[in-house]
């Protein structure tokens, strides 16, 4: 407790610790709603200017810029179809159709309370458990991982609409795409063509905003031929209910908000898994629990409120492994680690110890931070929605231009416009022939982390699948895939 009192006061007695934070997650706030940019690049330009800040300050800043840019995703996920970060691929399932519907303000506003709830119960159990669940964080193999993500590709039974056929066909494919490039474990090429610029893969950022933002681009421009009544780019709704998220909406998603957290939170400590896979995971628990199934995917507020709570609650687990046991679990974190370093404070067993006051300043720092982000993420709402009033003929080309611009800024790359443009038109058939897009989304970002893991258990057992089964942890994720694909398939033959 003397600690803590410590640390609220060094935290509170500069005004500059608030002042950095609240810069921070403007910043984020902004970066992440521009489709292709997100706080990994925006924080790696922001540590020179740090140099000139005390250690707290800085880290002020940067953890800022984190969580700012992982709510900020959500902006352009809802509003323009396109996710600002692969971590709100899963809102925009309810959010886009939120806002086509007339109701952007309130998916935006769910978005953000999701977010801030889901920041605050990370930081807290960071501030009262972290050492304990780093340590649960080293029980995790690959097998365990391994049989977190099989669980995280249920979900698309979720998201597959009426036909599961289709969805799994897009799976498939999605699984597939992901295969392109070096191979994780021997390093051999595979299906890149002899053309260098797939040897990494296919960029996710480019196929994102080519097969989201970029295909409804084209639908909006089709509709502008065959409507020609209807000026602006999305409706809104005139009901007072349609613009706001009511106190009685947060309590009637209590549990969802809780779970989605939990989920967050575990997902957050182990290592290499991310935000991407919370949202899912989070979104597929929603989806199974929810009364109405069918809602999902065409506008439930409980799907972005899912999705948005576990991304956000994954920043302050994040920081479990990275400061009590030094490990950084994304590459967010491993630029946070290198900017703890460089401010004298070495991640560690020891870092609490020596550390300590200035430690739980950061922490409070972070939980105050979250605070700080529903205030400006208000002002944020406020003005973002002036795009669902906005002609067609401004909208559509600003759009084009961002999607443009965000996807040629991640490597510089002429070849990724290219695949934005090429999975804009996929996308677009896609839609035109009723094929659903998520399933396709969600296998291409999970199956490399799946195949990854697979072959190091197998690997690690000699090629014996009793690896799978000889971990508890690992057993019963493997029993919750069984019922949750039983459900799944129960489900789409009673619709039927």
């Amino acid at each position: 407790m003397t600690l803590l009192i410590e640390g609220l006061t060094i935290f509170l007695g500069n005004p500059y610790n608030i002042a950095a934070i609240s810069g921070g997650i403007s910043i984020g706030i902004l970066v992440g709603a521009l489709p292709g940019l997100g706080p990994v690049a925006v924080i790696a330009i922001a540590l020179p200017f740090t140099y000139i800040m005390n250690s707290l300050e800085a880290m002020m800043l940067l953890l800022g810029i984190y969580i700012g840019g992982i709510y900020g995703g959500s902006i352009t996920a809802i509003l323009l179809n396109s996710p600002g970060t692969p971590n709100s691929a899963a809102t925009l399932i309810d959010g886009y159709p939120m806002a086509q519907q007339g109701k952007a303000r309130k998916a935006l506003k769910m978005a953000l309370y999701g977010s801030v709830i889901g920041g605050i119960v990370s930081a807290v159990c960071l501030l009262l458990i972290a050492p304990l669940l780093a340590r649960v964080a080293l029980k995790f193999g690959p097998a365990e991982y391994f049989a977190i993500i099989v669980f995280s590709l249920t979900v698309i039974g979720s998201v597959s609409g009426k036909s599961l056929l289709k969805g799994l066909i897009c799976a498939t494919i999605g699984i597939l795409l992901s295969t392109i490039g070096l191979c994780p474990i021997s390093g051999t090429s595979r299906f890149n063509f002899d053309n260098i610029n797939l040897s990494s893969g296919l960029s996710i950022i480019a196929m994102l905003i080519g097969i989201f933002a970029l295909s409804e681009v084209m639908f909006q421009a089709e509709k502008a031929i065959m409507e020609t009544g209807k000026k602006s780019f999305l409706i809104e709704s005139g009901k007072r209910e349609d613009q706001r998220v009511s106190l009685k909406e947060l309590l009637r998603m209590k549990w969802l908000l809780l779970r989605s957290s939990v989920i967050g939170i575990t997902i957050g400590i182990l290592p290499g898994i991310g935000a991407v896979t919370a949202s899912f995971i989070s979104y597929g628990a929603a989806t199974r629990a929810s009364k109405e199934p069918e809602k999902f995917g065409k506008g439930a507020l409980e799907g972005v409120a899912a999705a948005e709570t576990a991304n956000n609650a994954v920043t302050g687990a994040a920081l479990i492994p990275l400061l009590v046991l030094g490990i950084p679990g994304d590459v967010v974190t491993a630029v946070l680690l290198g900017a703890l370093i460089i401010h004298g404070m070495v991640p560690g067993p020891e870092l609490f110890h020596e550390q300590g006051p200035t430690m739980y300043a950061l922490i409070l720092g972070l939980l105050a931070g979250n605070i700080i982000m529903l205030l400006i993420g208000l002002i944020f709402v406020r003005f973002s929605t002036f795009i669902t009033g906005a002609a067609r003929h401004v909208v559509v080309p600003v759009t084009v231009t961002l999607c443009i611009v965000g996807t040629y800024a991640i490597n510089n790359s002429f070849f990724d416009l290219q695949i934005m443009f090429i999975f804009g038109v996929v996308g677009y058939f896609m839609r035109k022939r009723n094929f659903p897009i998520p399933p396709l989304i969600i296998a291409f970002i999970l199956g490399p982390m799946a195949e990854i893991n697979l072959r190091q258990a197998l690997i690690i057992s000699d090629g014996s699948m009793k690896i799978f089964f000889a971990s508890s942890i690992s057993l019963v994720f493997l029993i919750l895939t069984f019922f949750s694909i039983s459900s799944v398939i129960y489900r789409k033959i009673k619709e039927s």
